[in-house]
């Protein structure tokens, strides 16, 4: 099982900050949340980057137990 870290708007759709999820890669990793989470979440999903243990990375990345997979929702703000 790999340890899902959510945040922000992905993080209020899911109802939760942290899982952990079976699957050998990054898109059956999501896949297992979108069930879990349903359809707010799977919208959330769509906008959102996926990274491995601090690394962005592609859907067919593969994780194993002592991996975090981190769902990282578009931010906005700073200066004005």
């Amino acid at each position: 099982m790999a340890r899902l870290r959510l945040f922000a708007s992905a993080r209020e759709a899911a109802g939760t900050g942290t899982d952990a999820l079976d699957g050998a890669t990054v898109a059956d990793v999501l896949d297992a949340a979108e069930h879990r989470y349903g359809p707010r979440f799977s919208e959330v999903l769509t906008t959102c980057r996926v990274w491995v243990n601090g690394d962005a990375v592609g859907l067919d990345t593969v994780v194993g137990p002592n991996d975090e997979v981190a769902v990282l929702p578009p931010v906005s703000g700073g200066c004005t």
